[in-house]
């Protein structure tokens, strides 16, 4: 998926842009034909529920 980030809201919310392992993206669906955009509204840095995210046993697919 694309998500385009116009400048405004890159300058503004720039912590959360660069520094974040998980990034949660609020913002318009934009569609022109097979193209789909996610618009960014808002960005939030979701991060710290890693911390809550049990490891699993990996899975080896062959």
């Amino acid at each position: 998926m694309q998500v385009i980030v116009w400048k405004a809201l890159r300058e503004r919310q720039r912590a959360a842009l660069t520094r974040s392992r998980l990034l949660a993206v609020y913002g318009t669906w934009q569609r022109d034909g097979e193209v789909r955009n996610l618009i960014a509204g808002h960005l939030e840095d979701p991060t710290p529920l890693l911390g809550r995210l049990a490891a699993g046993r990996s899975r080896d697919f062959h």
